[in-house]
């Protein structure tokens, strides 16, 4: 997709209400402008290589983020540039970039926000390796809600409306905690590596040498760290008006763990408590979430 592309669907959502931003597809929240009806219908016909590098996320779990890194994790192994501009969503695409992808050399660097059991099934047929990335709900909440009052494309919302949307799971893409869920399940998988924001944020190195292993590169100690200086979150955001054509912005906000503080009521943090309680307590990712840590 092109920066022409992104700034015409920029303008398209000035001109639709907010209730017609968001549609259902098979019983979840999407934004229609930027994943219509037919880009969901044309993924089941997508063709996924056992080489492909495939990097999940729920939506600000530090997707764009992780997208830098690995770019330039491709780069430095296999000499290969990506130039694109636009995150590698592939619920983006449409049929007229599937058909490009269709061509694109190997390794293709490819994304989703998509709840697992909705990734096309291609990429488990194939044993795609998939980076999965999630981040304390907290601060995803909170940098979810900032990101749809800022970005034309997703409905505008009240901190209190969109706290409520955010707990029930209508909010786009879908409950936080059945992503969180269904990932928990597939922790075994050898194709699968879950990393979380904040482990990111406290030793990026040791998680960029993680990273390259799990896809089958090998880099020196000192690509890996060269690596590293270069996508701290505020190398990232400083670049990301070349990276990101216009929405750079929108998208890289502050990156810290811990801001969930300044906007959550006391009952608001509690029932959020109490929601991660009932749906992730005792479970591998809900330990590797160190929530205790991060969310109280």
């Amino acid at each position: 997709m092109s920066a022409a592309n992104v700034q015409s669907k920029m303008q398209m959502a000035k001109e639709i209400s907010d209730e017609e931003k968001l549609y259902r597809y098979n019983g979840v929240l999407y934004p229609r402008i930027m994943c219509p009806e037919d880009h969901l219908k044309s993924l089941e016909n997508i063709t996924a290589r056992e080489d492909d590098i495939m990097l999940v996320a729920y939506p600000k779990c530090g997707f764009n983020w992780m997208v830098g890194v690995i770019r330039k994790i491709i780069t430095e192994a296999t000499g290969m540039k990506t130039e694109s501009k636009m995150p590698p969503l592939i619920e983006f695409f449409g049929p007229d970039a599937l058909k490009v992808m269709e061509e694109a050399p190997s390794p293709r660097l490819l994304g989703t926000h998509m709840h697992p059991d909705n990734i096309p099934n291609s990429f488990y047929e194939k044993k795609t390796k998939m980076l999965v990335i999630f981040r304390n709900p907290k601060d995803t909440l909170v940098s979810y809600y900032h990101f749809s009052n800022n970005n034309p494309v997703l409905p505008g919302e009240s901190w209190e409306s969109f706290y409520s949307n955010f707990i029930s799971g209508e909010v786009s893409w879908g409950s936080y905690f059945d992503h969180a869920l269904a990932w928990e399940k597939r922790m075994d998988d050898p194709s699968v590596m879950v990393v979380t924001y904040e482990e990111l944020k406290q030793d990026l190195t040791e998680s960029i040498r993680q990273i390259t292993t799990f896809f089958g590169f090998s880099l020196t100690e000192a690509q890996v760290q060269q690596i590293a200086e270069g996508s701290t979150f505020n190398a990232m955001k400083k670049n990301s008006a070349n990276s990101h054509a216009g929405v750079g912005n929108i998208i890289f906000r502050k990156g810290e763990v811990g801001d969930w503080k300044n906007h959550f009521t006391p009952e608001q943090s509690q029932e959020m408590d109490e929601a991660f309680n009932k749906h992730l307590a005792g479970t591998r990712l809900g330990a590797k979430l160190d929530y205790q840590k991060h969310c109280q």
